[in-house]
């Protein structure tokens, strides 16, 4: 009500200007005809006059009304240099910051909502270089002004700042404004000051923060390498630092550019992903699936018997997996795309020094691809129990018949359902009210009661206070807010997550900060505080997933071999990842709870899997579609889906977010049947019930009606 009543206050003051033709009163021949009689009036009344003068002029840059330029000319040619100087100067920063205010309480929210990441993108800027560009834009006064005003309303920029640079950057306009208007009889209109120098000299003005700017920068990177010696010539563009997906990734586009790239790597190419991470642990997944297919099969109409896991042969499997990938990650293959791959360890000597094998290499750009590695904490008796950790748990050459996990994050859950499918008695021990608590609530419980199904005890609300061992036998000591508990295991396998790895040899004299998360600290085009060496996937966060790691070394490996010609900023308004439980979990956008905690205007909408024809005939209906919509329109926020094949299903989502493509479109959009993917369709078509135009209906349900007769 507030906003409409301004609304139309602000409409009336419009209309009655223009109505009663008031603007007629602020252009240049009037005030000229009738400067004698003004200025008559300013030398009987000076502070009578000068309050309306100071009134008129705040009310017409509030109201964005033409005339500011034609004032300010008054305000010199009535009041003289510095005193017109002073009120003009006040004024048009008080009616500015007025117009900013109006503007943000009008609009704000609604380009919050409706255009979120543009927002965002552009708030981000606002926030870190907005006194720059402000200040910038004022100098130049042939800008529109009331645009900076209602543009810079639309970001979170504070009110005291724009109050406070607008002062400081409109005063050089100001001044030549009123010291034009000072020899008023001479000028012939309000252009008459805008001449080709004028310009000019205005625009080199507003250049001087963007210069200012560039110089501090050349001193800032004069400082960060000072004491380092730079050498005259260079072997190599890129050295990459560790062969995971970052280090892979970006040795690629390297070569593929025709960069000479080096690649060092002291363990294995293909990093965790491909030896500890995403392609044993798939595999394993695959095989207890497999396991609890035939132990279900009876629900197929088919009688299973004499059926057992061999460990061993499960295992085996896994190292033939990682086998048959490993040629993709392989020296062979990127020594013939042309990278120069090294296996040793490497020590940092200097921003554009590395040494490995006791050779000293040069390069341009250093990008640091190291990683992380299993969280392990201090936890009193850990060190001497048997655990195991998302490394090292590939060793085992028996099933244990006791398995717990601490942890109820992704790798913990996804390995206890695992283990538990393949014969082991799986307990889950987590401190958090709930697991998976990075998804929102309805979205882990229907995973949870599957787990619950499957066999898994779970103990939430349960910290782990000590390890210990009782008669031969390994004990877990866990602590809830009632009592403790103890859980007897064969193994424990910590999975608490992920710790970057920062301690490379020789970096700890280049001082590169290291962040709350502990990884290492970087700019938006993946740069430390030496321009020239980069950070990607794991040691740099914020995501620890195979595919940001490559996604971040594309814009690192460019930057590294581009830069200052072009450079890009990391781009991760639409990240998808996926959770391989069964069901799996997958998500791209925000969440429900996140759009509830950043005060965002949205819609839900829900498929539940249980409708899904092919989902029927496959024995898997169950599980859900879940999409957040900004409010009032189609446009696709987030999405979780928990399905047997939810993280095959999510791509349809992502390219919707990427490409802005509505919940309309995808309904528009043939599927085949039966398929999983109809779910995608069945979604959008929820949304579009819930959005049917009931008023219209009603009409065609009489003129369906009367065409019957």
């Amino acid at each position: 009500m507030k906003k409409v009543v301004l609304i139309l206050l602000l409409g009336i003051l419009g209309f009655v200007s223009f109505k009663y033709g008031l603007t007629d009163y602020l252009s240049l021949n009037y005030i000229k005809e009738n400067s004698g009689l003004i200025l008559g009036y300013y030398e009987h009344n000076p502070l009578l006059f000068i309050s309306a003068f100071f009134t008129l002029y705040v009310l017409i840059t509030a109201l964005s009304l033409p005339g500011a330029s034609i004032m300010t000319l008054a305000g010199g040619a009535f009041l003289g240099l510095s005193k017109g100087v002073i009120v003009v100067s006040f004024a048009s920063t008080i009616g500015a910051t007025l117009a900013f205010l109006v503007a943000r309480f009008l609009f704000q929210d609604f380009f919050k909502t409706k255009y979120r990441e543009k927002f965002n993108s552009t708030n981000n800027g606002v926030e870190k270089e907005g006194d720059l560009y402000l200040f910038g834009l004022r100098l130049v006064p042939i800008f529109p002004f009331f645009l900076i005003n209602i543009l810079m309303g639309l970001t979170n920029y504070k009110t005291w700042r724009f109050f406070v640079v607008s002062q400081v950057g409109m005063l050089p306009g100001t001044f030549a404004y009123v010291n034009a208007g000072t020899q008023l009889a001479s000028l012939e209109s309000a252009s008459g000051i805008l001449s080709p120098s004028f310009l000019l000299s205005f625009a080199l003005l507003g250049l001087i923060p963007l210069v200012f700017k560039s110089f501090l920068n050349i001193l800032k990177k004069r400082k960060v390498y000072k004491g380092w010696k730079k050498p005259d010539t260079f072997e190599y563009d890129i050295i990459a630092i560790g062969a995971g997906a970052g280090g892979l990734v970006s040795s690629y586009i390297g070569a593929a550019v025709n960069a000479k790239v080096a690649l060092i790597e002291k363990h294995k190419m293909g990093g965790d992903c491909l030896n500890t991470g995403c392609v044993p642990s798939k595999a394993i997944i695959k095989s207890a699936k497999i396991a609890n297919i035939i132990k279900n099969s009876e629900k197929y109409g088919i009688t299973v018997e004499g059926s057992r896991v061999n460990f061993e042969n499960v295992m085996s499997r896994i190292k033939k997996v990682i086998k048959k990938v490993e040629p993709h990650d392989s020296v062979q293959r990127y020594t013939d795309l042309g990278v120069h791959c090294i296996s040793g360890e490497a020590e940092v000597l200097s921003p554009w020094e590395v040494r490995v094998n006791g050779k000293v290499l040069s390069t341009r750009n250093i990008i640091l691809a190291t990683g992380a590695r299993p969280l392990l904490p201090p936890i009193p008796g850990l060190s001497e129990a048997k655990f195991l950790t998302s490394d090292t748990i590939w060793d085992l050459k028996e099933l244990p018949r006791k398995l717990a996990v601490l942890g109820g994050g992704p790798i913990g859950v996804e390995l206890a359902q695992s283990f538990k499918r393949l014969g082991a008695e799986v307990s889950v021990i987590e401190a958090a009210p709930r697991i998976l608590v990075r998804e929102d609530e309805d979205v882990s419980k229907i995973v949870i009661e599957k787990l619950i199904e499957d066999g898994i005890k779970i103990y939430t609300n349960h910290k782990a206070v000590k390890f210990l061992k009782r008669d031969g036998q390994e004990v877990l000591v866990a602590q809830s807010a009632e009592k403790e508990i103890e859980i007897e295991f064969d193994y424990c396998l910590v999975a608490l997550g992920r710790k970057a790895n920062t301690n490379i040899p020789g970096l700890d004299k280049l001082a590169l900060g290291i962040s709350k998360t502990s990884t290492f600290e970087h700019d938006e085009y993946m740069r430390t505080k030496y321009p020239n060496i980069f950070v990607v996937g794991d040691c740099a966060g914020p995501f620890q997933f195979t595919h940001t790691a490559a996604h971040q070394a594309w814009y690192a490996a460019v930057n590294a071999l581009f830069a200052p010609l072009v450079s890009y900023k990391a781009d991760y308004r639409v990240v998808p990842w996926c959770t391989f439980t069964e069901p799996e979990i997958a998500r791209v956008g925000i969440s429900e709870t996140e759009a509830k905690d950043q005060g965002i205007a949205y819609e839900l909408v829900h498929y539940d899997l249980a409708d899904l024809d092919r989902a029927i005939a496959e024995d898997e209906d169950y599980g859900l579609i879940k999409v957040i919509v900004a409010k009032g329109t189609d446009q696709i926020l987030g999405a979780a889906i928990v399905s047997t094949r939810a993280s095959e299903l999510l791509g349809e989502f992502t390219l919707a977010m990427k490409y802005k493509i509505g919940l309309n479109k995808i309904l528009g959009t043939i599927h085949a049947y039966p398929t999983f993917p109809e779910a995608i369709k069945y979604a959008a078509g929820e949304w579009k019930r819930s959005h049917k135009p009931e008023k219209i209906l009603r009409y065609l349900k009489k003129f369906h009606a009367w065409r019957r007769g």
